[in-house]
């Protein structure tokens, strides 16, 4: 499959065989500190057949402790899950750690649902539902896009910046969330924030304790058996999300090491994306039935 690098996208609605990687920011990311390639975020476009397109989108931030990104089965084969359902997937590759720390991976987030939000209509996706999508410590950046956002700037020379950075859903999968209980994923903490993190940060950044009534519905998957994240972290947010009113959804399977992905090749553990595509369902961002119009 061949990935095309371009800064602009004149025409966003190829081929669902045809992805494309856009630049997030084509002059350079805001405290880049230098020109490689990973010093340069990107979204991977992936749009589905236009037939079947449902007008949502997702964001998919992979996993890899804040230090390496697990772009195959938390990046590539998730977008390809998605487009088969109907929906536009775009895969996300933020800065990572040690070169970068907080915010830089929080900016690219943002960054990247407001680039999708202001290319929606070329996009063949409604604005209003975009969500974001995160695998461990991706689950981390992707809660925390959830509950640090903000309405965007209307005079902004740049059109991206005039646009929201609030995503519609969060769908978190075995995330890191909390950097102030036993439950802390050590790695992914000092990867995103060094070695000696101010505790306000810290706090800033468990994002247990940054849920508020307007944090997205949010659908959420772990494994009891977990230990490289337990799945405290799941139920902690899934606890303030309740405690805030806002729509959730937890499942925990007993069963299962961190990091499956979709976990194809387990009868059991490979059932939780169809839990997914029953909530992406309840929650209108795809069709109820096989017709491909909202009810």
């Amino acid at each position: 499959m061949r990935i095309l690098l371009i800064a602009l996208v004149p025409a966003l609605l190829v081929a669902a065989s045809e992805p494309r990687t856009v630049l997030l920011w084509p002059n350079g990311a805001p405290g880049a500190v230098g020109d490689q390639a990973a010093d340069k975020p990107t979204l991977t476009i992936y749009l589905p057949d236009k037939a079947k397109a449902a007008g949502s989108g997702v964001i998919i931030c992979p996993g890899g402790g804040y230090s390496v990104l697990a772009m195959d089965h938390e990046g590539f084969q998730v977008a390809d899950w998605y487009n088969r359902r109907g929906m536009a997937a775009f895969i996300l590759k933020y800065r990572l750690g040690p070169r970068y720390h907080h915010p830089a991976m929080l900016n690219d987030a943002q960054r990247a649902i407001r680039w999708v939000r202001a290319h929606a209509a070329e996009l063949g996706i409604s604005a209003d539902r975009i969500g974001i999508m995160g695998f461990s410590a991706g689950g981390h950046l992707a809660s925390s896009a959830g509950t640090h956002f903000d309405e965007g700037e209307p005079s902004a020379a740049d059109p991206v910046n005039r646009a929201g950075s609030r995503p519609d859903f969060l769908v978190l999968c075995y995330p890191v969330i909390s950097f102030t209980t036993p439950y802390t994923h050590k790695g992914s903490m000092r990867h995103l924030l060094g070695e000696h993190p101010d505790p306000k940060l810290v706090e800033f950044l468990s994002s247990e304790k940054q849920v508020t009534n307007r944090t997205p519905p949010t659908f959420l998957f772990h494994t009891d058996s977990d230990t490289g994240v337990p799945a405290e972290n799941s139920v902690l947010f899934y606890l303030a999300l309740r405690a805030h009113k806002v729509p959730a959804e937890l499942h925990i399977y007993e069963q299962g090491p961190h990091g499956v992905g979709l976990a194809p090749g387990n009868p059991i553990l490979g059932t939780w994306p169809a839990r997914l595509e029953d909530w992406l369902k309840i929650r209108h961002i795809l069709p109820r039935d096989g017709a491909f119009g909202l009810r």
